[in-house]
């Protein structure tokens, strides 16, 4: 029997006050049961609207018709056609903004949780099967992939599929990249990550750590000496932008990379990690999207009051409606429409407080939103120990300094068509490197767009 309720099965949670003081998972999954019953809310429309939001073009009405009919396996199974990372996306996509923004229930009520349903599917197949998937037959075919982030996964994935002997180079120590190294274990566990990644390797995915392409090797030797016969760049965008104002290189002030990398990858969140990390105090966070949410929750949870400062009013911000929710709920304070002019250090070079100064909404600029303009004379002190700035991120230029013949854009971006091609025939690419920094769904489905390109170009130099 159909579910007709107007409302999505909520996600249970742990409770905020616990959660604050740890980095266990915070959203703890759907029972079978909810999962089957909000399943039932899907109308299997003949048009497949969410179909056309899901940059991975997953069969969403397919693997849900599943789901309601309790073949927990059988919706894996439709899933894993078009994505090699489902727990992943059901964890941290932005659905609201892609596949439910499209769902046909959300015109009148809530869209189906279908990121919740990704995750339930993905997270009972892990949980009861133990098999790997098989390695398909090789075609004889080498491809080299810059970048173990969703970019290079993704298209990793549908080239092993394919029969390609595909080798990923990873700069880090560990494969994942900004699963790893950006996304916290309270939102995304390494545990699911690596996961994830075991399925690839058993694909015949081979990866190959601590290899900083353009220093280890440069992008021509893989393909002169190596001979492999494309080149995929995923190399992300860890490069983080600051504002240039006073006090910036006092001690205490962190890009929100280098803070979340401390924390993630290197464990500082761990009771017995040993990694530098400055603990408790006030923090103040200078942004609003989805990694501030990041930085500021983690700053949290490491014992910290955390401040976010954004010079934009609340309806603007661009992180994702539940990570704002959620870190209201812990306690996170919000300073709205401010912006920071000055750090401000003690004479050891500590710092000890932001000035601020308030804000209005002017005319909308470039990108549509209301321009923040300076209120004169309105400035004011945060005290604080630490400084998060999370104001994005650009390209590493490393591969720009050691490629010749790709073009890049102003922002030092790789150029690209639309099948991920740069202006070199044998070198794709895709993902942040590309786009800047962006979503990992967004990562995923240009990896995939690549991965068939990629496949295209080789199949017509075979014929």
């Amino acid at each position: 029997m159909a579910n007709m309720s107007k409302e999505k099965n909520k996600m249970p949670e742990q409770d905020p006050k616990l959660r604050a003081s740890n980095f266990d998972e915070v959203a703890l999954g759907y029972t079978a049961e909810l999962a089957v019953d909000e399943a039932k809310r899907c109308l299997l429309c003949k048009n497949e609207p969410c179909i056309s939001g899901c940059p991975v073009l997953i069969d969403i009405p397919g693997f849900i018709d599943k789901v309601a009919d309790n073949d927990f396996e059988g919706a894996y199974q439709v899933i894993a056609r078009t994505s090699s990372l489902p727990a992943i996306c059901g964890r941290v996509c932005p659905q609201e903004r892609q596949c439910e923004k499209f769902c046909t229930r959300g015109r009148n009520g809530e869209p189906v949780g279908i990121g919740r349903l990704e995750r339930f599917v993905a997270d009972w197949h892990n949980e009861n099967v133990k098999e790997l998937p098989e390695k398909p037959k090789s075609n004889g075919h080498k491809i080299a992939i810059i970048g173990s982030g969703p970019a290079g996964l993704a298209c990793a994935g549908d080239l092993a599929k394919n029969g390609y002997d595909v080798t990923i180079y990873e700069a880090l120590h560990i494969p994942g990249g900004v699963l790893v190294y950006g996304i916290p274990e309270f939102r995304l566990p390494k545990s699911i990550v690596s996961k994830e990644i075991d399925g690839l390797k058993a694909l015949g995915v081979k990866i190959e750590t601590d290899m900083v392409i353009g220093r280890v090797l440069s992008i021509d030797e893989l393909l002169d000496e190596f001979k492999y016969e494309a080149v995929f760049i995923g190399s992300g965008a860890g490069l983080p932008k600051f504002m240039n104002i006073p006090g910036e290189n006092l001690c205490g002030v962190y890009s929100a990379n280098e803070f979340l990398t401390r924390t993630n990858l290197m464990k500082a969140y761990q009771e017995k990690g040993t990694t530098p990390i400055k603990k408790g105090g006030r923090v103040v966070v200078v942004g609003g999207g989805n990694v501030a949410m990041d930085a500021a929750r983690c700053a949290l949870r490491l014992g910290s009051e955390v401040h976010i400062v954004y010079r934009r009013s609340e309806s603007e911000l661009p992180a994702r409606k539940e990570e704002i929710e959620h870190a209201k709920a812990e306690g996170i304070i919000f300073n709205m429409l401010n912006n920071p002019v000055e750090i401000i250090g003690d004479e050891d070079d500590n710092v000890i407080k932001v000035r601020c100064i308030r804000m209005e909404l002017g005319e909308p600029d470039e990108s549509g939103r209301r321009r923040p303009q300076e209120i004169p004379g309105s400035e004011f002190d945060i005290e604080a120990d630490t400084v998060i700035m999370a104001l994005g991120t650009s390209p590493n230029p490393l591969i720009r300094r050691t490629t010749d013949g790709l073009d890049f854009d102003r922002r030092g971006c790789i150029v690209v068509d639309e099948d991920g091609m740069t202006s070199r025939n044998e070198i794709f690419a895709g993902g942040d490197a590309v786009t800047g920094a962006a979503t990992v769904i967004l990562a995923m489905g240009a990896g995939k767009t690549a991965a068939a390109a990629i496949h295209e170009a080789i199949m017509k130099k075979v014929k």
